[in-house]
């Protein structure tokens, strides 16, 4: 099992940093993970994803206690406050998205980044003492280990 794989089925609860589209958050939901998202910069701006009728849906809720994984579509640069927070959460790898496809281009699926920025992304989650994970597609990873029976 590689390391996405092995990351994922680990996870429980998931809190997302953004995301390059609906799929996400909505995929993990229907998988039977827990999803919270963090919803702006305020402290306290936090939802929980559920699905209701059919509809991955919002809750509002605060911050989480815990989590095990955090996602992160976000630029490097906000990194390591992504890394901070996932230490004081307890999670034990961050996942990080480009949306960039292997030309440079926005396309929701891609897991491309420049290999030096590859390479910093990954210095700086590992450097905490975390997992890190930059490819496959999160969404894909969900679908394909397919929790949904774990959770009712």
């Amino acid at each position: 099992m590689d390391l996405s794989s092995r990351v994922l089925e680990d996870a429980e609860i998931v809190l997302l940093v953004d995301w390059p589209s609906r799929d996400v958050p909505d995929s993990l939901v229907r998988e039977g993970f827990t999803v919270f998202v963090k919803g702006g910069p305020e402290p306290d701006h936090y939802n929980a994803q559920e699905l209701r009728d059919e509809q991955v849906v919002p809750r509002r809720t605060g911050r989480p206690e815990h989590a095990d994984l955090v996602y992160a579509h976000r630029p490097l640069g906000e990194l390591p406050g992504i890394v901070a927070l996932a230490k004081q959460l307890g999670a034990k790898a961050v996942w990080r998205q480009t949306g960039l496809n292997g030309t440079g281009e926005r396309d929701p699926h891609g897991c491309w980044s420049p290999e030096e920025e590859s390479r910093e992304a990954r210095s700086i989650v590992e450097s905490s003492g975390l997992a890190y994970v930059e490819s496959p597609y999160i969404a894909d990873v969900a679908r394909e280990i397919g929790r949904q029976d774990a959770s009712g």
